[in-house]
């Protein structure tokens, strides 16, 4: 079977189910042998049709006569497919959209109900063309507003709204509903940026540089496989956002340090910190999860790490690290909400009641991985999320029970011209500023041994 919008569905299937939509997506695109551009549209319309989620419902909703959650769930997903394609798939002409979602109802149980998809599709079409602008009916309130037009729960448009302020946090939202970009980070230990570059144009595939950032390259337009592309298999290169990057920046590793990353898997970070020592030094990469931490060890033997040194288990209970890192990097699990751009499922996966579990998590790690560090030396806690429940208040809570420990600027690390460092001494990476994954990140110092 080689349907692009069959097996877009079949993953969908999945999702609803529980399943991630990347996990889903692998899933159906492993069994097949498909062109470049069916593979392409197929997780377009898998991803597009997760994210946009609560704007089909809400079409669905206001068009026809049972609601979305009255619906039967594969009619459902039916229906967010044809949505999904009128809506935003431009290159899509309407007429196919409409017709290859009719086949879709006709071929998966719904045989009875084609008239109905057919009928509901075209209703969406007269009334664009009718009152010549949106057909969605949107609410007055801000939140609402701009949960059902940019597809996201209110309490995460409300925690940006607090932050941000409303046009930017609809400049925000529609930056998260991109397709993401990908980055590769250099490996100086076996190569420079300029025969990276080389290589890849060689090939067709066009990079640019990322300011401040002198390991970074973004790809421009469709890569293919990205294990194919020369420079890959001999570990010229990794995949890695340029805002993770920062982080490693921020740590500031130095040749002969003994640095733990004590939430470490997959491992772009560790494998960052190894680089900038020059491989030089020990660093000790703990993570809970076994098989991530495989990832870590397959990544590291690529890029011909020597210095990683892996220890399996939870950070929060190790005791043999007391006062033996001259730096600790705490890269914590956070809800990703500044990552939502590539984890389509995550705005439906994360609620203020996991946010708050994590804030937990959080300060545990914080208050337990600081006696890690020796006198003088240096902490990085960072997350991928923009919600100030996982970031300035673990911080906050946690200086105010620390006296030894204080936030400092990173003198001498050149960050992009846009990295925000806010009066207190964080740095916040807004993605609709500075077109990289939003991110927080904070260096303290610990300035003497009170323990």
């Amino acid at each position: 079977m080689t349907n692009p919008r069959q097996l877009a569905f079949i993953a969908l299937r999945d999702v609803h189910k529980g399943a991630y939509a990347d996990v889903a997506l692998d899933r159906v695109l492993q069994k097949v042998n498909l062109a470049d551009c069916d593979r392409r549209l197929v997780t377009e319309l898998i991803y597009g049709s997760v994210r946009r989620q609560r704007t089909l419902d809400t079409l669905i909703d206001q068009l026809a006569k049972k609601k979305s959650d009255q619906q039967p769930q594969d009619l459902r997903t039916i229906l967010h497919l044809g949505f999904y394609q009128l809506r935003y798939q431009e290159r899509i002409p309407a007429s196919a959209a409409v017709n290859t979602t009719v086949q879709l109802a006709k071929e998966n149980g719904f045989s009875g109900l084609t008239g109905f998809v057919n009928g509901l599709l075209r209703q969406y079409i007269r009334l664009a063309e009718k009152i010549k602008k949106d057909p969605l009916q949107l609410s007055e309130n801000p939140v609402e507003r701009l949960g059902i037009l940019h597809s996201f729960p209110d309490w995460i448009i409300q925690v940006w709204l607090e932050q941000l302020g409303l046009a930017e946090t609809e400049q925000l939202c529609e930056w998260m509903n991109q397709s993401p970009t990908i980055d590769l980070r250099i490996n100086p230990l076996c190569t420079s940026i300029e025969e990276v570059e080389a290589a890849l144009q060689s090939v067709g595939i066009l990079v640019r540089r990322i300011p401040h950032l002198p390991q970074a390259l973004r790809f421009i337009g469709n890569t293919g496989s990205i294990q194919k592309l020369p420079g890959f298999k001999e570990g010229w290169w990794t995949v890695q956002d340029s805002s993770a990057q920062l982080v490693s920046h921020l740590l500031d590793p130095q040749p002969g340090e003994v640095v733990i990353d004590v939430c470490a898997a997959p491992g772009g970070k560790t494998t960052h910190i190894a680089e900038l020592m020059a491989d030089k030094g020990k660093i000790w990469a703990c993570d809970r999860t076994a098989s991530r931490l495989r990832k870590l060890q397959e990544n590291s033997q690529r890029l011909n790490l020597q210095s990683i040194q892996i220890y399996t288990g939870d950070s929060r209970h190790f005791n043999q690290f007391q006062n033996t890192a001259d730096r600790v990097l705490l890269d914590a699990p956070c809800s990703g909400l500044g990552t939502m751009h590539r984890h389509a499922d995550a705005r439906w996966r994360q609620t203020p009641e996991s946010v708050r579990e994590l804030s937990v998590l959080q300060k545990e790690l914080l208050t337990h991985t600081s006696t890690f560090v020796k006198p003088g030396g240096v902490l990085v806690y960072a997350t991928c999320t923009l919600h100030p429940a996982e970031n300035e208040e673990v911080i906050s809570a946690f200086l105010a029970e620390s006296p030894d420990w204080q936030i400092e600027s990173p003198s001498g690390v050149e960050l992009p011209y846009s990295a925000h460092t806010t009066p207190q001494g964080w740095f916040k990476v807004w993605p609709h500023r500075q077109d990289m994954d939003g991110f927080f990140m904070v260096r303290l110092r610990k300035t003497n041994n009170s323990e």
